[in-house]
């Protein structure tokens, strides 16, 4: 697996997201209280909700659109919801973020 720095893991606040930009989409990378990071497609699948700008709580994010709760560990829509958005392998190493490059490249 090759991996490819995206940032500082201080570029992204606690509980809060940022945009990697791919030739395929973009890709929200989520940042935990706990300073855990998770990386997911930026588009939430039922209405398009861009997800980096969503709640997170715990390893959960909230969609800004209509509500849907996603797992940030597997993708998966949580509750009543149903629906599944990519995730993609990230790492912290020595304060920095690393991506998959395969997320960079992906077929859609």
């Amino acid at each position: 697996m090759s991996m490819i720095d995206i940032a500082a893991l201080d570029d992204i606040p606690q509980q809060g997201a940022r945009v990697v930009r791919t030739p395929q989409g973009c890709v929200a990378v989520f940042r935990t209280a706990d300073d855990r990071v998770f990386a997911l497609d930026d588009r939430c699948p039922h209405k398009g909700g861009p997800l980096s700008e969503g709640i997170v709580h715990g390893t959960s994010v909230t969609c800004p659109l209509h509500n849907w709760v996603f797992d940030m560990a597997t993708g998966q829509a949580q509750g009543t919801d149903s629906g599944h958005v990519a995730t993609h392998r990230v790492r912290v190493e020595g304060g920095r973020i690393l991506m998959d490059i395969c997320a960079l490249r992906r077929v859609a």
